[in-house]
């Protein structure tokens, strides 16, 4: 790629009346897409962001996008392959094809790790298999690949200039800037082994506390076993690098809903509790006897599901508009090619893309797939398996496509989809249906969450698919490429995913249990599990606090708050939320660190770079601690110290005692660490 590439100057504003926009490389020049070292470099960044993805989302409730380390690892890469090898570089829409398969690895992942663990915490395990939940992110993938392919050309071209499509467009300026892009991911790479590093030692060896509390702290003991708030802060580098990359708007309004929670409905409940002297569920403790913890967990978390839940539906209504028309338009472009003057349409390279015959194809083939798994799995023993699985498959197909649009839009918008929203509302709505036809219990429970994992991976595909199509809009790449590239990919990071959840489940769990007393927080899968226990179980749903949070959903999104962000915050844990304001808070001051706005902007950059290799260092070095730990107790060795056990000079007993400031002390550090870096950037 020439030095003097640059995007056009139309690429990110409206088109005047008559004007065109010509992508980068010109829909009639010679220049490679799929490549034999494209597709195999995509395979591999699939299968490492893959286990990555799976284990932040499981640690931290988080999916995290892939396509940006992966784009500036092509570009790096190909980079290195000119100077190191004497080689050829990758061309352009040769990294393209890379982004194309590699990005499979967080779609999928955010799929399969909101549901499919639920089949441990709720101890279904033994009806299900690797193949069977290996099955339901592949499908579900497929899915959005077809369902999202009619909204293609409303969403890049028609909307051309109208939406910001902020990952897209991140991801598009790394790979035209090439020889800026190899230097990045040198910063990439030395970030992911500081941060590999700081979560080893730190949660791994226990070198300090993974997350600070107020609960441990001597003076504060009376306040926070009295009035029951506490503050908790995780010290992982991986949840600081997702709070820079959220951006503060987000991280605020996540951490108002989790302090809303933890400081107002927390000692409320505690309050309330002293004129409850009895339990008020089964096998409880009295309200006024539980810890802070059990109280949110039991009782104010359900109010977080309710306002989650809520939120997806107001998503749904925002949405409808655009939905009519996008359907409108895909069944007016099928006319077209019915009566043949649609053809000539896809004679220019850069529009060829799966025909509208090939899509229409593909869904009925992928329904009737869905079909015979859910016939032939775990509704194989019913007698009405067939009208059950007939239903199970219109739900799958009716949710999936509503949602696609959904999540295209949200991410073409701000780059951040509400897949646990949609998936919770799918899974409350078909719990309930199913319920009402007499399919519950263990295979009920089963059956929904089959369906909650093709609608969710399915959302999460056309989510990505969309900044995907926006790219090879801008650079020139042939569309139809790019959607191979997504088929082919899915299947390799629906393997990689699916292998990562069943090894987290052996080693740490989802749920506490004898064998796990200290499981992944997993907080979608357990949210899932919560619901599908109450609406198909035997202890009933908690509607009321359901309600309660749906108020709350309302309430912010009159305000012009993201009701969906609130909501969020208010059902994960505290210790998860507090170090996102941190991140967020350092991208704040760098982008205001100087009244050159080139400046500024370079030193943010910079930062993007080092919160992303932090993700993907925390949490690869997370798969290798799981493995570890794995060896560990399969052979009855010791292969990771744990330092509070050193007796060396009195080291273990003073970790102990002091673990939880030291944590606080090294994370604050850490933190600094990443402003003094970024803000050393110059401007050439």
């Amino acid at each position: 790629m020439a030095d003097d590439v640059r995007l056009p100057a139309n690429a990110f504003r409206e088109l005047a009346p008559g004007e065109t926009y010509q992508p980068v490389v010109a829909p009639g020049a010679p220049v490679p897409e799929v490549t034999l070292r494209s597709i195999v470099q995509g395979v591999i960044w699939s299968v490492v962001f893959s286990a990555a993805a799976t284990y932040i989302a499981l640690k931290l409730g988080q999916g995290i996008e892939s396509a940006i380390p992966i784009s500036i690892l092509a570009v790096g890469f190909s980079v290195l392959a000119v100077k190191a090898l004497k080689r050829r570089g990758s061309s352009l829409l040769e990294n393209v094809n890379v982004l194309a398969i590699g990005a499979t690895s967080g779609i999928v992942a955010g799929g399969s790790v909101f549901t499919m663990p639920a089949v441990y915490i709720l101890g279904l395990e033994g009806r299900s298999s690797y193949f069977q939940i290996f099955l339901v992110p592949l499908l579900g993938a497929v899915l959005g690949v077809f369902f999202l392919a009619p909204f293609r050309r409303y969403f890049v071209r028609d909307l051309h200039g109208k939406l910001p499509y902020p990952e897209a467009r991140a991801t598009t300026e790394i790979l035209v800037a090439g020889d800026r892009g190899g230097r990045s991911a040198v910063v990439l790479s030395y970030s992911a082994v500081v941060a590999a590093a700081f979560d080893f030692i730190g949660p791994s060896m226990r070198g300090w506390a993974e997350n600070f509390s107020t609960a441990s702290i001597g003076f504060l003991e009376g306040f926070t076993g009295k009035v029951k708030a506490v503050f908790t802060m995780n010290t992982s580098a991986a949840v600081l690098g997702l709070g820079y990359i959220m951006g503060l708007d987000y991280a605020a309004i996540i951490m108002a809903g989790s302090m809303v929670s933890f400081f107002v409905l927390v000692p409320l409940f505690a309050y309330l509790g002293q004129w409850v002297p009895g339990a008020i569920a089964a096998g409880a403790v009295p309200l006024a006897q539980m810890p802070a913890e059990d109280i949110f967990f039991d009782y104010v978390r359900p109010i977080g599901i309710g306002g989650i839940f809520a939120a997806g539906i107001i998503s749904i209504l925002k949405m409808s508009p655009v939905i009519v028309q996008a359907t409108r338009q895909a069944f007016g472009e099928v006319a077209r090619l019915v009566s043949g003057k649609g053809a000539a349409r896809e004679e220019v390279r850069t529009e060829r893309a799966l025909s509208m015959s090939a899509v229409l194809f593909g869904i009925v083939g992928t329904g009737l797939l869905i079909f015979l798994y859910f016939r032939f799995s775990v509704l194989a023993a019913d007698p009405r398996a067939t009208f059950l699985a007939a239903l199970a498959t219109a739900m799958t197909l009716i949710i999936a496509f509503l949602f696609a649009a959904v999540s295209a839009w949200a991410i073409a918008m701000i780059s951040i989809t509400p897949i646990s929203g949609m998936t919770l509302t799918t899974l409350i709505v078909t719990a309930v249906v199913l319920s009402a036809l007499g399919l519950s219990g263990e295979g009920g429970m089963l059956q929904v969450l089959l369906i909650g994992g093709v609608v969710c991976t399915a959302l999460s595909m056309s989510g990505s698919l969309v900044t995907q199509y926006k790219i090879a809009y801008w650079l020139g790449a042939t569309p139809r490429r790019v959607e191979i590239a997504n088929l082919l990919g899915v299947v390799v990071a629906s393997a990689a995913t699916t292998a990562v959840i069943l090894l987290m489940a052996k080693v740490y769990g989802f749920a506490p249990g004898p064998g796990h007393p200290h499981p992944l927080p997993a907080p979608q899968p357990n949210a899932m599990a919560a619901v599908l226990r109450g609406v198909m179980g035997t202890g009933g749903a908690p509607w009321f606090l359901y309600g309660i949070g749906g108020v709350f959903a309302v309430a912010t999104e009159m305000c012009g708050v993201s009701g969906l962000a609130f909501a969020l915050g208010m059902y994960l844990p505290m210790e998860l939320n507090s170090p996102l304001v941190l991140g967020a808070a350092i991208g704040w001051f760098l982008k205001r660190s100087s009244r050159d706005e080139t400046l500024a902007k370079a030193r943010h950059e910079k930062g993007t770079l080092i919160a992303s290799g932090f993700i993907a260092g925390g949490a690869l070095v997370g798969v290798l601690a799981a493995l570890l730990k794995f060896i560990e107790d399969s052979a009855g060795i010791v292969l990771v110290k744990d330092l509070t056990t050193v007796a060396t000079l009195g080291i273990g007993t003073w970790l102990s005692a002091w673990g939880n400031w030291l944590g606080l002390a090294t994370f604050l550090l850490l933190g600094a660490g990443v402003y003094w870096d970024a803000h050393r950037e110059k401007v050439e």
